[in-house]
């Protein structure tokens, strides 16, 4: 490993780089993020970067705004320090889901974002489970977009299931449902139609395939308020269903929905720590898996000019 290579932390994804940092072999670099009076965000490396190959491990989640303002600054500062190279790793890339134009007047903040970052001064993008794959296109710079399913599949594949069915909460989510379904013994596959009345509120409408009998599995790459995950689960049970476990990359979990999640009929729901949880909250369902030594030999494997896509082929 060279000794030219640097990994930061931004306040969202602390606990997450320092397992990075243990997978790659060196200590976490040393910066301060601190805040003026109005809110205003203020950076200082704690150390030389000069001609460094440098990382910054920052999850655009809540408070997304300020998560992703941080980024670019502690981007910008490395910029400016004379970093040879800055690549952005980006757990869980925020504003994803605005990623094209669904009625008349309204932006596409995904491609937005990735303008603020590219202008910002980032020389790579290392992200997970991009929510859609065209976000890559939206970039200059290469981007490579890594995967959760391989370490939600070794962990669920010490589960006894019955007859498993993965289910996708909706049409869009149909591929990834279909690739974690051929890596689970080529499971069988089904569809949850749904019609969105607004903003984060689902309704479950019907189910296309068989659930009666056996075990399911809801796979999708976040959770939110949890709403569509479980009326989905409800109407899995309702027509049959033995079982349902949930399993997704992000865990956004914003307003209730921990509380709907405690409430539901789902026995599990297995999520990575793209995004920290917060204390004082019903996590009995939760079970969450680390990507740090996932990321970290993404890290690696950038850095020594190796493969990347050699880690989810």
């Amino acid at each position: 490993m060279s000794n030219k290579l640097k990994i930061f932390s931004g306040s969202s994804n602390l606990p997450l780089a320092l397992e990075v940092c243990e997978e790659v072999g060196i200590a976490l670099s040393a910066a301060t993020v601190n805040r003026f009076s109005d809110g205003e965000i203020q950076v200082a490396l704690g150390e030389n970067v000069r001609g460094y190959d440098c990382f910054v491990v920052q999850s655009t989640c809540h408070p997304c705004n300020d998560n992703l303002m941080e980024l670019l600054v502690m981007v910008d500062a490395l910029k400016r320090a004379s970093a040879q190279r800055i690549t952005a790793v980006v757990p869980y890339y925020g504003y994803a889901r605005q990623d094209r134009k669904v009625m008349p007047r309204v932006p596409i903040t995904a491609r937005l974002v990735a303008d603020l970052l590219s202008v910002a001064g980032i020389d790579r993008l290392l992200t997970m489970d991009l929510h859609t794959g065209q976000i890559q296109g939206f970039f200059d710079v290469p981007v490579d977009n890594v995967y959760a399913a391989p370490i939600v599949i070794d962990y669920l594949k010490n589960h006894t299931f019955k007859d498993l069915v993965v289910v996708s909460p909706d049409a869009g989510g149909v591929e990834r449902a279909r690739a974690v379904a051929k890596r689970m013994d080529d499971a069988s596959l089904a569809i949850i139609d749904k019609r969105r009345d607004g903003p984060n509120v689902a309704k479950v409408m019907h189910i296309i395939g068989d659930v009666a009998g056996r075990d399911c599995l809801i796979v999708d790459d976040m959770i939110d308020t949890a709403g569509t995950l479980t009326e989905a689960a409800a109407a899995l049970i309702a027509n049959g269903a033995r079982r349902v476990v949930a399993a997704c990359s992000h865990p956004v979990l914003s307003g209730p929905a921990y509380e709907r999640i405690a409430a539901s009929p789902l026995e599990e729901v297995v999520v990575a720590n793209t995004i920290p949880l917060p204390d004082g909250v019903d996590k009995k369902k939760i079970t969450t898996l680390s990507v740090g030594p996932y990321l970290g030999t993404a890290v690696r494997n950038i850095h020594e000019e190796t493969s990347v896509s050699a880690l989810f082929s």
